[in-house]
């Protein structure tokens, strides 16, 4: 409850300052290399990291379909511990 009083106080002095919802990250990924993956549900973070090169952390690794990502045209796949997937997108 204080949370909201504090928050509400907040907003009232700086109203362009205080976001009422966090913003939902939006995916740059594709359809079929989201499914791919898991669904959008199983991505806990997803971060470009170079021009042909994009981290994710799945949730779940078992759910990961390798030969879907290489249908779906990811050229690259490579499985890091603790459930993070570099993926090859580039040359």
């Amino acid at each position: 409850m204080f949370d909201k009083a504090l928050k509400a106080f907040w907003k009232a002095l700086t109203p362009d300052l205080v976001v009422d919802e966090p913003a939902k990250p939006v995916s740059t990924l594709d359809k079929t290399v989201l499914a791919a993956l898991g669904g959008s549900g199983n991505i806990k973070t997803e971060q470009r990291v170079a021009l042909t090169r994009i981290r994710v952390e799945l949730a779940d690794i078992t759910r990961l379909d390798p030969q879907a990502l290489r249908v779906a045209g990811v050229p690259g796949i490579l499985s890091l511990p603790g459930g993070v997937v570099h993926l090859v997108v580039g040359l």
